[in-house]
């Protein structure tokens, strides 16, 4: 067993001494506040998705929907609760087609059924109240903040292939939202529609209508809320960013009308396109959606600058997302980079499609069991903070750094995320007072990250000191270094739930200043300073 050890580490070691060194610099400024994202940035949506919903002969939602979820599940509530305060978004393709079992409606409420005529292939469906208050036992018992996507094509009618016209009907709304208020049920904020905006995805409406019929909702939750100490806030379009028509509904509504403008982004493509992971890992197929990022922060400036901008759908793949790559560890290349960058352009949530169902789900839509990408949103969830911070590379464009104040504490947290298959990057953090970060990358294979921990790296500080300092540091790796593995690692330790089904430990590794930051190839780490000084951070 000792020959077979030490023999493992020196196989290991090997691609470490072949590689070559090639210096580069990133610098993090500490002394400005380039954004700032809302205390619960990081969301997740629940769906509402049949169990028959099905794309490329899968059919991976199951019982997955706001609808028929299994609230009692307990990996569910422990998944939630440990997130102490989860933002959700009920909402998705079917929510303009879900009446409200109360008051007078137009036409009987029953299930989602498949209609070949119907919107998306289905007919109508149908929230009844009893459901309605199961929901918000779980949310209330779980601390979920809570936003509830409406239906906005109540009472249109269809005028010719996906435009839809006529005024949005409101009272099926009313009487549902008077009903939560009675029962009081907080809602953080209601979302109006979902992908109506542009072209719509299978249907659309006017953005000058739409914008009518915002002031019209705003107008409702007023009157609904009068004398409450707390009133909802307004969300809309919730659909793809199309310029024009996203400018028209700001200007048609005037001021404050609308709190946030909401937008989906699945810019991975078809779940089923066989070039996903390739994608994922592409630098340059990655910095694409900044444009749709930026072009909407300009926007709202101009447009709406009482306004916030905020994803409110992404799932990376569309289509239920991938098999085998939205469900394991090499979409978290993905869904941390967007984090990362929706946050540097104003973005002040950042819903996730979904917490469960379909094949993007944070949590295995049958097991309960979570996925990779659902430990990577509770990492950055309980350590980055809400204040942005700048961070600027000369180095490669493998290496994508990130970096806001340290979350409830002081200090500064660094994402780092390494998308090369054989370079290794070696790093040291100075504060935010001429704050430089020397890095060599080395071009060797992942399995050389535990030797090259061991390298030794000068720290350059500002401030001396006789007492050691420390950072601390959570490695992510793939299972066996396999992308698409299901299980990823923490500091080398599997994440898996205990035996009693609780969420595990997020143990750090402490490490002395002086020591290197090693991001091995195809990892991901989060690096929090607590010592280093950022005037931006206060």
């Amino acid at each position: 067993m000792e020959f077979r050890f030490i023999l493992f580490l020196f196989v290991a070691s090997l691609p470490a001494i072949l590689s070559e060194d090639i210096s580069a610099t990133i610098v993090v400024d500490g002394t400005t506040t380039v954004a700032q994202t809302d205390d619960n940035f990081v969301c997740a949506t629940i769906d509402w998705w049949p169990h028959d919903k099905c794309n490329y002969n899968q059919c991976p939602w199951h019982y997955s929907s706001a609808i028929n979820l299994d609230l009692s599940h307990p990996f569910l509530a422990k998944a939630v609760r440990a997130f102490n305060r989860l933002r959700i978004r009920v909402g998705g393709s079917l929510q303009d087609q879900v009446l409200y079992n109360i008051g007078n409606l137009q036409s009987p409420c029953h299930p989602f059924r498949k209609m070949k005529d119907g919107l998306f292939g289905f007919s109508k469906g149908c929230l009844r109240m009893e459901r309605w208050d199961e929901l918000n036992h779980f949310f209330n018992a779980t601390g979920v903040i809570l936003t509830f996507g409406l239906n906005a094509l109540y009472g249109r009618h269809k005028i010719k292939k996906s435009l839809w016209g006529g005024i949005w009907d409101s009272s099926n709304a009313q009487d549902f939202m008077r009903y939560t208020i009675s029962k009081g049920y907080q809602i953080d904020s209601w979302e109006f529609g979902n992908e109506l905006s542009g072209n719509g995805i299978g249907a659309h409406v006017y953005a000058d209508q739409y914008a009518k019929d915002l002031i019209n909702l705003k107008n409702i939750i007023h009157e609904l809320y009068k004398g409450s100490q707390f009133k909802p806030s307004l969300v809309a379009p919730g659909g793809f960013f199309d310029q024009e028509w996203f400018a028209k509904l700001l200007q048609v509504s005037g001021p404050s009308i609308l709190d946030s403008m909401s937008h989906h982004i699945y810019n991975l493509g078809a779940g089923v396109d066989p070039k996903l992971v390739s994608k994922i890992l592409d630098p340059n197929h990655l910095n694409k959606v900044a444009d749709t990022f930026s072009n909407l922060t300009h926007l709202i400036r101009r447009h709406g600058p009482w306004a916030s901008a905020w994803v409110g759908e992404s799932g990376g793949a569309y289509n239920s997302g991938g098999l085998h790559v939205s469900d394991t560890f090499v979409n978290s290349f993905w869904y941390l980079d967007q984090l990362g960058m929706a946050s540097k352009y104003h973005t002040k949530v950042y819903c996730r499609q979904t917490l469960i169902g379909g094949n993007y789900g944070l949590l295995n839509a049958t097991t309960y069991v979570p996925n990779p990408d659902y430990y990577s949103a509770l990492l950055w969830h309980r350590l980055m903070g809400k204040v942005v911070l700048a961070v600027d590379s000369d180095g490669s464009p493998f290496l994508r750094s990130y970096a806001h104040c340290a979350k409830g504490r002081a200090g500064v947290t660094l994402l780092l995320i390494n998308l090369s298959n054989k370079t290794n990057f070696i790093m040291e953090v100075q504060n935010s007072i001429n704050l430089k970060l020397a890095v060599t990358e080395q071009n060797i294979s992942r399995d050389g990250f535990v030797h090259s921990l061991k390298k030794t790296f000068s720290w350059v500080g500002v401030k001396s000191s006789d007492e050691p300092l420390f950072r601390e540091e959570y490695h992510l790796t793939p299972k066996d270094g396999y992308v698409q593995s299901h299980t990823m690692l923490l500091n080398g330790i599997p994440l898996e739930l205990t035996g009693a089904g609780d969420i595990p430990r997020l143990d750090l590794v402490k490490v002395n200043v002086k020591s290197p930051i090693s991001i091995a190839p195809l990892s991901i780490a989060f690096i929090v300073f607590p010592n280093l000084e950022a005037a931006a951070c206060g």
